[in-house]
């Protein structure tokens, strides 16, 4: 009846199950279902026929925003307002009638109303309800960072509190992470039903432990060949869904659609903070040697933290001998920054076989003046001694842009690199080793302004745009994120040092071998000279005997 009053076309097989599942008898749920489906109408409807069947109910709406959750309760009131079923529910004259909170007709007089709606950081202390209802309470806002899950985390326990014997808690949403807030609910009892975007593979469905909806799983069962095809075809057919996928990127589609929060092995992400020393570092000189730590004394829990459960900052342990110059600093430049990417820089030092990256963002507006103008900027500024830049974007175009502006500014080596192999694997297996040495030290200042740049970006993209975003989620499969600009900057500094690091051994072991045949030639030579004056003086002493004789 609400679809036809909204002159939405009828409900799809999907939305009837997931109806079917709100309206069970379980205390403790949580409707996971992929972007776009409908699960907020449906639960709108669901509010309603329950108001129908008891308006003495009493419910709460939260959300993460308050402008949402009132979105959810006014379009709940216009339901009822509007459909003639439903006329008898409209409030009377001293009830209240606000889109925040309103009573149903028949509502005896109560300190709370039939609907209200408030945001997860409001005031829930007070209310009183039959049913919680929590619409999209996780998202990139409020659950991007460590810190930000462990707050939401505490925040709906609240619920319990404010719930009435024998009330009903439901929880509808999406993932946001891979440690989202309703993996951590189903911990605590709570009842996880999935619907997938796209059926999954055969291999995939362990993965959602039992919680993948039955309507899925059932239908893979009778007919295997479905794995791949899309659940909901009517709202979205294979081909959305693939333009979708490399929109989001593998691993933010794998979330978004296939709810799958079971990525967080670490063969799949193999590249961890936990493995850095992060400290303050300053431009001229550096430590001699530092001493990596994952001790908890030297965590540090009040920098941002965009990395996987578990993993976090950590500052040394301990410093090694003076501060002294660096032996070496590059800047290194993605130029691939058109649409909706960034151009990516790095400036990483080097010190006794440690890498040190001090500076590092991404930069908008592709070779713009002002673009080119910053990175010369920036070139000075850390007193680089070469720049570097990924001759694949125009070939090589963008270097010839960039060198008037370092002639001007800053006169600096500049050399293209060319890279053949797919960028993930380059990625990987150029920082993976370093870091996993723990020879890569990042500035904490590097770290706050990383998180300080996002926040220009709308919230539910911005976390993409992360430098240590991109480092924790990215994987050996093509397209695994969806930006990479940061990410691929870092690595090609760091490659530009690991390949002169073994430049340099290489050629230190050509010297010595050198040394090593010279001095061998040397001792071969003369043992030779020796031989000759050794049967010189034993001619000169046979002569001589001979002629005593």
């Amino acid at each position: 009846m609400v679809w036809k009053h909204l002159n939405l076309p009828d409900p799809t097989p999907i939305q009837y199950d997931i109806a079917s599942y709100i309206q069970s008898d379980v205390r403790r749920s949580i409707i996971m279902a992929f972007r776009g489906v409908g699960k907020s109408y449906v639960t709108s409807a669901y509010v309603v026929h329950q108001l129908l069947l008891d308006p003495q109910l009493k419910v709460l709406v939260v959300s993460a925003s308050k402008q949402r959750s009132d979105d959810f309760s006014t379009f709940t009131q216009r339901l009822i307002m509007e459909m003639p079923v439903l006329s008898h529910l409209i409030a009377r004259e001293g009830q209240r009638q606000s889109k925040i909170a309103f009573d149903v007709s028949p509502a005896q007089a109560s300190h709370s109303p039939s609907v209200k709606s408030v945001g997860i950081t409001g005031q829930l202390a007070g209310s009183r309800a039959d049913l919680i209802i929590a619409d999209d309470i996780e998202i990139p806002n409020n659950s991007a960072t460590q810190q930000m899950r462990e707050k939401l985390s505490e925040a709906v326990k609240e619920f319990d509190a404010i719930l009435k014997p024998n009330g009903r808690i439901m929880f509808l949403g999406t993932p946001q992470t891979e440690m989202t807030l309703y993996a951590l609910l189903q911990e605590r009892g709570y009842d996880c039903r999935v619907w997938t975007g796209r059926y999954p593979s055969e291999d995939k469905i362990d993965k959602y432990s039992g919680t993948l909806a039955p309507f899925i799983e059932d239908r893979l069962v009778r007919k295997t060949s479905l794995c791949g095809s899309p659940t909901d075809p009517l709202r979205f057919d294979d081909e959305d869904l693939t333009e979708r996928e490399l929109s989001y990127g593998r691993s933010g589609f794998a979330l978004q659609y296939m709810l799958d929060t079971s990525l967080s092995d670490s063969e799949r992400y193999p590249l961890k903070l936990s493995d850095i020393v992060c400290m303050a570092l300053n431009s001229k000189t550096a430590p001699e040697g530092v001493v990596w730590s994952k001790s908890p004394t030297n965590r540090l829990s009040e920098l941002p933290m965009v990395g996987l459960a578990g993993d976090g900052w950590y500052s040394p342990m301990d410093i090694q001998g003076s501060w002294i110059p660096y032996q070496g600093s590059v800047l290194a430049i993605d130029p691939s920054g058109r649409g909706q990417d960034e151009l990516g820089y790095a400036v990483v030092k080097m010190l006794n076989g440690y890498l040190f990256v001090v500076e590092c963002g991404g930069l908008i507006g592709g070779y713009d003046e002002k673009t080119l103008q910053q990175l010369a900027d920036i070139a000075k500024r850390q007193s680089v001694n070469f720049v570097i830049t990924e001759s694949n974007f125009g070939d090589g175009m963008f270097t010839e842009l960039l060198k008037p502006f370092l002639t001007r500014t800053y006169p600096v080596t500049i050399e293209e690199v060319r890279h053949s192999k797919q960028k993930e694997l380059r990625i990987i297996d150029t920082l993976e080793p370093i870091m996993n040495q723990h020879k890569l030290i990042v500035c904490q200042s590097v770290v706050e302004n990383d998180w300080k740049t996002i926040q220009q970006y709308p919230t539910e993209k911005a976390q993409k745009y992360s430098l240590f975003y991109q480092m924790t989620r990215v994987t050996k499969e093509r397209g695994a994120i969806a930006h990479d600009d940061r990410l691929d900057a870092l690595a090609m500094a760091v490659a530009y040092w690991v390949d002169q690091v073994a430049a340099d051994a290489e050629m230190a072991i050509a010297e010595r071998r050198s040394e090593m045949m010279d001095l061998e030639l040397g001792k071969f030579l003369e043992g030779t000279e020796n031989h000759k004056m050794g049967v010189s003086a034993y001619d000169g002493a046979r002569k001589t005997s001979l002629t005593w004789m």
